[in-house]
């Protein structure tokens, strides 16, 4: 691993995430860009520059995976849409951190698929770290941070309202999270399970780390809102009878009653939905809620976009996304070997 003045980074995948990744670098004194892999054969070759609608950068990308594995550098931002895990073993066999906004952000090391990983960072002196927004910022780190103002604490709850329109990625909205199918279809479809992993990560890591004594199991609670008439969402139109609205609940238990709890609400806007659900007064935004004494309350707004049009142009959420990886690097770096988590690094922070 090379140790230059500036640490040399990565970017794996060039969708909303990456692109916004790769604006971050460049906005970044400490850090430089060093490559890209992409995913589609039409974008090998491709100055990076191009791939983000500006000038070149004089880097092209590549879909070859052992040549972007041959470039020099220190970490890697890797952000596809669903994570694999030989593929983050082969970056940090290669001597390459790693920072990802897809998992690890308080993974269970006794699970044979994260020791495996663990150990590749390990043995090749480099370190892996999960962050992101929710999960992966909003759902643990900030409520740890908030819950440091109250004591007595028996109840934290993190909490996503957002309007899913403003998500400009067509197929996974219609064939991941289930939006525009029927009930039974999203039921039954992968998002679920996609979030679950994540989401109780965050959960087990503030009842570990605020000593809450929880039951094994973390419930998972789904719902589900159908269109009572036509959703224009630019992509695709909702038809009515089919899923315009979800919510997931996830909720740490002890001696039966819920003592943490990260949810989602995302709606094809508020018109047309039965059950006839709403983001509230407040409009979108993320949550953080302490009760103890005192009871705290966080609102984040400025993570959702102003309107539809700006949020398929560039989604502020999922620009945090990218950013809160993006200003570890310089922290991740210098860390001991293996999976490290906000609990594991010093305060990390975005530079002027």
């Amino acid at each position: 691993m090379s140790s230059p003045t500036k640490f040399r980074v990565i970017q794996w995948a060039t969708g909303g995430v990456g692109k916004a990744a790769i604006e971050c670098v460049l906005n970044h004194p400490e850090l430089e860009l060093a490559g890209c892999w992409v995913h589609s054969a039409d974008k090998n070759g491709v100055d990076v520059g191009h791939i983000l609608g500006r000038d070149p950068l004089g880097i092209a990308a590549s879909n070859n995976i052992d040549d972007v594995l041959a470039i020099d550098a220190d970490c890697v931002m890797y952000s596809p849409l669903v994570p694999n895990d030989e593929e983050v073993i082969a970056i940090l066999r290669s001597g390459k951190n790693v920072v990802t906004p897809v998992g690890w952000v308080y993974p269970d090391l006794d699970n044979p698929r994260v020791r495996a990983i663990a150990d590749a960072a390990a043995e090749s002196g480099v370190t892996l770290h999960g962050s992101g927004i929710h999960p992966g910022g909003i759902t643990e780190r900030f409520p740890l941070m908030v819950s440091s103002l109250s004591s007595a604490v028996t109840h934290v709850r993190a909490e996503e309202f957002s309007d899913i329109r403003t998500y400009n990625a067509p197929d996974v909205v219609r064939h991941i999270m289930g939006f525009g199918g029927t009930p039974e279809e999203a039921m039954l479809g992968p998002m679920a399970s996609l979030l679950e992993a994540g989401f109780k990560q965050s959960v087990r890591m503030i009842a570990d780390h605020m000593g809450f004594r929880i039951d094994p199991n973390i419930r998972t609670i789904q719902d589900i809102a159908v269109a009572t008439g036509d959703i224009d969402y630019e992509p695709m139109t909702i038809a009515p009878g089919t899923v315009a609205a979800r919510r997931f609940r996830w909720q740490a238990l002890s001696d039966g009653e819920p003592v943490i709890t990260a949810a989602v609400n995302w709606l094809m806007g508020e018109d047309n939905l039965e059950p006839a659900w709403e983001f509230g007064e407040q409009g979108e935004r993320f949550e953080v809620e302490i009760t103890g004494d005192p009871s705290v309350s966080l609102t984040f707004k400025g993570l959702q976009p102003q309107t539809i049009a700006e949020g398929l142009q560039r989604n502020p959420g999922v620009v945090a996304t990218a950013n809160h990886c993006v200003n570890a690097i310089p922290y991740v770096v210098p860390a001991e070997p293996g999976i490290k988590t906000y609990l594991d690094l010093p305060l990390i922070a975005g530079r002027a």
